[in-house]
């Protein structure tokens, strides 16, 4: 399938969103290596997910749960939270576009780890204030919510206040995965992006997880690899509806949607296990971390009954299929060169 064709068929898929039901069958299909009809019902899924992420928010927790529970045949075990029964907000103009633009270059291995992240926040600028008000009224839905909204917005984080933490604080292992990796202490500039300008409890939630987002990588026991990246998406989405990452999710699954071989499957494992695992774990938002992060990181999770992530495929599964690309690719490289020589060589030619 080429990318117009893909294009035409998720805009399709996109007009008629699968209720739970539906869902959880086509979810069902997919987990069996025997269908027949499964990239039709994969881009289904995708379009589903992209809809929800876009245009009816409060059904994020709905469809999630029956894609885990289609996908794993087991239902997620926590309390629902409903949706609004109102009607979808309207797709804005260029939306959709812009959307499959990101798309496109993901296809294309143009989008590293940072840009992917500013790409799908750019696509925020398509959010009305009606669509902010409709995502801001669900979050409440969620543990924990209000409760931390109604706080003060957090102060800025700085890496002094870190390091002077214990050794084998939480505080003193985020200081080290922020300096090793040559992190930002915020992901993006929280005035730049105007999150003040938010709803509550927006406003709030956006601004804490900017600089919250590793201090959940390491208490919940995800790795800060591509695979686990993609589980914390789920995993914040679980916690309180993050759309952020309903919309980066949505935009991986598209991009897994003709995945060859297990690829796929290593997707939707990683989605559905997360999203279970950040349904069925206590509200992080209400963790003071600034109170917490000088004492190591088991009594923290034994404080707030906090289990790890079961992953269930190794965290660095893509980065290790992309370093064995890589060598194959020089492989085949030097294998052309080489076939290029011979027949020069038995052509009379030179080497």
């Amino acid at each position: 399938m080429d990318m117009e064709e893909m294009k035409s068929q998720f805009l399709e898929a996109l007009e008629a969103p699968l209720p739970p039901d539906a869902l959880r069958a086509a979810a069902t299909r997919c987990a069996s290596t025997s269908n027949p009809s499964d990239k039709a019902d994969r881009l289904a899924i995708a379009a589903t997910l992209a809809h929800v992420a876009f245009l009816e928010q409060d059904r994020i927790a709905e469809t999630y749960d029956a894609l885990a529970a289609g996908w794993s045949g087991t239902p997620v075990d926590a309390a629902p939270i409903y949706s609004f029964a109102r009607p979808a907000e309207p797709s804005p103009e260029g939306l959709w576009d812009a959307y499959w633009g990101v798309v496109e270059d993901g296809k294309a291995g143009k989008l590293d780890a940072l840009s992917i992240t500013a790409r799908t926040a750019e696509l925020g600028k398509f959010m009305t204030p009606q669509t902010l008000d409709r995502i801001a009224e669900y979050a409440s839905r969620f543990e924990g919510v209000d409760e931390a909204a109604a706080g003060p917005m957090p102060e800025l984080i700085t890496l002094e206040t870190l390091a002077a933490c214990p050794k084998g604080s939480l505080g003193r292992q985020f200081h080290d995965l922020i300096v090793d990796n040559k992190f930002d202490l915020e992901v993006l500039d929280r005035d730049a992006i105007g999150l003040s300008d938010l709803p509550q409890p927006l406003a709030y939630l956006n601004t804490r997880m900017l600089q919250a987002h590793d201090l959940w990588h390491i208490t919940g026991g995800y790795e800060t690899t591509a695979l686990h990246e993609i589980a914390i998406s789920a995993f914040q989405m679980a916690q309180f509806g993050h759309n952020y990452s309903a919309q980066f999710l949505s935009i991986t699954a598209v991009l897994g949607a003709d995945a060859p071989g297990p690829g796929y499957a290593i997707l939707m494992d990683t989605i559905t296990s997360a999203w279970r695992h950040g349904r069925q774990s206590p509200a992080l938002i209400l963790i003071p971390w600034e109170d917490v992060w000088h004492q190591p990181v088991e009594t923290i999770r034994g404080q707030y009954s906090l289990t790890t992530y079961d992953s269930p495929h190794p965290p660095g599964l893509i980065e290790r299929g992309q370093a064995i690309s890589q060598k194959l690719e020089r492989v085949k490289d030097f294998v052309q060169r080489f076939r290029r020589g011979l027949s020069r060589t038995f052509n009379g030619g030179t080497v």
